[in-house]
């Protein structure tokens, strides 16, 4: 039963389509290898058929959206770290005038 589960895997990551098991193993292949990745792809579709063959449902998987598109994290930061943030990427920040961009950013 492996050897098919993985067989199947495989196939589902190589497809053209940006599929569900495609994003999930690049994910995990990023952080285990291929290896790795393959089985647990091939364990996430043995889960999806067995929870659709004992509900009945269709596979519809709850992360599928926040998946394909991730939302980028809404971070702010402080006119400091972003004054670091500059000095790490060797940008020059001598000729930046601070009094404006503290007046600025405390209206």
């Amino acid at each position: 039963m492996k050897p098919l589960l993985v067989q199947c895997a495989l196939s589902a990551i190589k497809s053209e389509k940006e599929t569900y098991f495609r994003i999930k193993y690049n994910r995990i292949k990023k952080r285990r290898g291929h290896k790795k990745a393959i089985i647990a792809t091939a364990r996430m579709i043995l889960i999806s058929i067995y929870h659709m063959t004992k509900t009945g449902e269709n596979f519809n998987p709850s992360d599928y959206e926040s998946l394909k598109n991730p939302k980028p994290g809404n971070q702010k930061i402080t006119t400091h770290q972003a004054l670091e943030l500059l000095k790490s990427m060797d940008i020059d920040i001598s000729q930046i005038n601070l009094s404006s961009i503290q007046q600025t950013s405390s209206s």
